[in-house]
């Protein structure tokens, strides 16, 4: 077990003792404590001490802003309730008084027994520490105050730390937090209430928290706005510990108020009798034990329920159960956010200090980046980009190509068997000459050919546009992501991405152009296939002859499928044996066509992809930086705003945790050493 588990363990064990023995001892010692000048609480005071030190050197370190929770004991409260009365109690000083809202920030109060005769006490805010004595502390309180929030009726949620070393005070950290009203005063902001929630809320929400509620005697529990609130984030009462204020003004039922708990309160209710005024503490704790003692009515409630010597035990011994079980996460969690921190900070890119430093990251850049694109455009791995689909940029690409496959066939399909050979025997009609009959003129074919290619040319020219335009945004997102931490390269590095796109998509434009033409001008395949096809269909001109001067409507043409033949009955047949067999020449021909303008798109985009990945897009990047002679090698000196603020954030958090982090170890030192 880690040294915090053993101490946490220790004092837990020691603090469940304590609670179970507390009936007995307050009976026994109740009259000591009153006229004693001994501390109310002196049980857990050496070993509480340590840690409750360390716990309010990290509320003072403000480790709360890494989004670690403090164990705190929160007191809220109505306004009127008493809620000051047993602060001074506790602390056995005065604190302002006076109309309205007393309290108008987080008062955080720390107790510490101290046996010189002479108090200390003094104020931490704003990053000063003032001293003061019992004599003035209401009023250095109020000066200090004002300091805070203003010298008008208003609040604040920044915090003002009360030291207090004296005689006899039990040793406790307490947050006492503004008293709720609904009703602004005079100088009040009209949404004070919703200010005052606010405040509340936040302090009481967290689980570490234990609600001090204060209630006054005098008022149905159930109508008291801190109960809702605490309510609100307590549902059950388990941590929150109710302290009922003015028993000596309204002693009537409450007896039955505080045993028949309707407002849900786990750990409990303690009664006491708030100070009257001049009264000294050790006259009003011999007051307030005599009155709970003889009153007819109030000496019926438990011992272990009455006084303040009795809040205070029951205090401390929560506020030690409360710290040793949240102790060991708060270790735990200080540590796993400084490694975190660290760990962000070493990532981050470091600062740069001459131009040659800046000329080398640059490099580096453009490196990792061409890296980056030869892995997702050439070779086809997407490890960098697992779950993004637009960058698998290989499958994407033969997705497109299927699909630019497909819409050159689906283009043509019609062609093949739609009007069956009425165009050829049109071309043939006024490709007529003086010549002999039995000849298949070229310019025929040729005439066909160009149709259609024209009607499928828009095709190529859009795919290559579509594929550049995906290719951009694939190169853009890279060299975006490899500069992030350079602001002042992005601008450039993206200009120049465009750029370079821009000039491969008029490439390709104007290759697919030129392909597109040749295709239009001449006719030609090695491919034997073209005389294979052609072959096979013309095997099956005599059938088709046949069948055209009987009666039926269609004929089946292997590779071809059904096709339309009425209406070709009123054309001589030597005229239908050409036009036969052209439209069968330009099938076998457009395959190889279709087939090329696919194969050849294939093998230009590979080229071009790796041709801008490993030699163009460093040549345009290093031209668009170095080339332009405006100084975006040396702006890279300059960090950018969101990094510094990002790397400032970072420190400050590491300098807390650190902090927090030796706070811990120097603790648990000086308890091991104790051990």
């Amino acid at each position: 077990m880690s040294l915090v588990g053993s101490v946490s363990e220790e004092m837990s064990n020691s603090s469940e003792n304590q609670v179970e023995s507390l009936p007995q001892s307050i009976e026994e010692k109740h009259q000591e404590l009153v006229v004693s000048h001994v501390p109310i609480v002196s049980s857990f005071n050496e070993r509480i001490r340590p840690l409750l030190d360390a716990v309010d050197k990290l509320r003072h370190l403000q480790v709360m802003k890494e989004g670690i929770q403090l164990p705190t004991i929160v007191v809220v409260g109505d306004q009127s309730s008493g809620k000051s009365s047993v602060l001074e109690s506790l602390a056995g000083i005065s604190l302002p008084r006076g109309q309205g809202i007393c309290t108008r920030v987080p008062l955080i109060m720390r107790l510490q027994h101290h046996t010189a005769p002479e108090p200390e006490l003094s104020l931490e805010f704003n990053g000063k520490t003032v001293p003061t004595s019992e004599a003035k502390i209401a009023n250095a309180i109020s000066l200090a105050t004002d300091e805070i929030a203003g010298s008008a009726k208003g609040i604040s949620n920044t915090p003002l730390t009360l030291v207090v070393k004296k005689n006899g005070v039990p040793d406790l950290t307490m947050v006492d937090l503004p008293g709720i009203t609904r009703v602004p005063v005079h100088g009040q902001p009209e949404n004070i209430y919703e200010q005052i929630a606010d405040i509340i809320m936040e302090y009481i929400r967290p689980e570490e928290s234990i609600i001090l509620n204060v209630l006054s005697a005098t008022v149905d529990f159930t109508t008291c706005e801190s109960i809702r609130m605490s309510q609100k984030v307590d549902k059950n009462g388990e941590r929150t510990l109710a302290v009922v204020t003015k028993a000596d003004r309204a002693p009537e039922g409450l007896l039955e108020k505080v045993t028949a708990d309707d407002v849900n309160i786990g750990l409990g209710y303690v009664c006491v009798r708030n100070r009257i005024g001049d009264e000294s503490y050790k006259e009003a704790r011999k007051v307030e034990a005599d009155l709970f003692e003889s009153h007819p009515l109030l000496s019926k409630i438990d011992k272990s329920m009455v006084g303040i010597p009795v809040l205070a035990q029951k205090l401390v011994q929560i506020q030690a159960t409360i710290i040793a079980r949240c102790l060991p996460e708060i270790v735990r969690k200080i540590n796993e956010k400084l490694n975190a921190s660290i760990s962000e900070l070493n990532r981050m890119p470091k600062t740069l200090s001459s131009v040659g430093e800046a000329l080398t990251t640059f490099m580096g850049i453009v490196g990792s980046a061409k890296e980056s694109l030869n892995k997702i455009i050439v070779r086809g791995e997407y490890d960098e980009y697992p779950e993004d689909k637009n960058m698998h940029c290989t499958a994407r690409l033969v997705e497109m190509l299927n699909q630019y496959s497909g819409e050159l066939r689906k283009c043509s399909e019609n062609d093949l068997t739609g009007n069956f050979l009425m165009d050829e025997i049109q071309v043939l009609e006024e490709a007529k000459g003086i010549q002999l009959p039995n000849f298949l003129p070229r310019t025929t074919f040729l005439a066909i050919l160009q149709k259609k290619v024209e009607k499928v040319s828009h095709i190529p020219v859009a795919f290559v546009e579509k594929v550049w335009t995906y290719i951009e945004g694939v190169v853009i997102s890279v060299l975006m992501h490899h500069s992030e931490n350079y602001h002042q390269l992005q601008l450039s590095t993206r200009r120049a991405g465009h750029s370079l796109i821009a000039r491969m998509k008029e490439h390709s434009r104007n290759w697919v152009t030129e392909i597109v033409q040749m295709e239009k001008l001449t006719d030609y395949t090695s491919n034997p296939e073209y005389m294979n096809d052609w072959s096979k269909l013309m095997a099956q001109q005599h059938d088709f002859t046949r069948d055209e001067k009987g009666y039926i409507s269609t004929f089946k043409i292997e590779g071809l499928g059904e096709v339309p033949i009425a209406g070709l009955r009123g054309y001589e047949q030597h005229v239908l044996l050409q036009a036969f067999d052209l439209k069968m020449r330009m099938t076998a021909y457009w395959k190889i066509v279709l087939r090329r303008l696919v194969d050849f798109m294939a093998l230009h985009l590979q080229f071009c992809l790796r041709n801008l990945v490993n030699k163009e897009m460093e040549e345009e990047i290093v031209q668009e930086l170095v080339g332009r002679h405006d100084g975006a090698i040396e702006r890279m000196l300059e960090e950018s705003p969101a990094v510094a603020c990002k790397r400032e954030k970072l420190n400050v958090s590491i300098k807390l945790l650190s902090e927090s982090n030796n706070v811990l170890v120097n603790i648990m030192d000086k308890i091991a050493s104790n051990i």
